[in-house]
């Protein structure tokens, strides 16, 4: 009965440390990027709707995610996820609806 306790507590801090370590990688490219710099406020609210609500992306917003980069793009929309406030979304729905905003960008 112990190994099992034992078991259980190396699995849950190893699930533990892959999140902490996947939320420390995306804040690394984020901030070796200058990611957060590199679109004005309206435009990122733009996105953010575009991407976590319905919406849609101006082409003058296109142009400042494109300029964004797709990296600086997929980590600030991970993070975006990793958020609590943000639990309830499905993630598979959210990464799919970003790939279709950074699509849309491209054209």
């Amino acid at each position: 009965m112990a190994s099992l306790n034992v078991y259980s507590v190396l699995v849950v801090l190893f699930l533990t440390c892959g999140a902490v370590m996947a939320m420390k990688e995306n804040d690394q490219i984020i901030k070796e990027n200058n990611c957060e710099t590199k679109m004005g406020l309206p435009c990122v609210l733009e996105a953010f709707t575009s991407i976590f609500n319905t919406g849609s992306i101006s082409n003058k917003c296109c142009c400042e995610l494109v300029v964004l980069g797709k990296v600086c793009h997929s980590a600030l929309v991970k993070r975006t996820l990793e958020n609590p406030l943000f639990k309830d979304l499905n993630p598979a729905t959210i990464i799919a609806k970003s790939i279709q905003t950074w699509n849309i960008a491209l054209h």
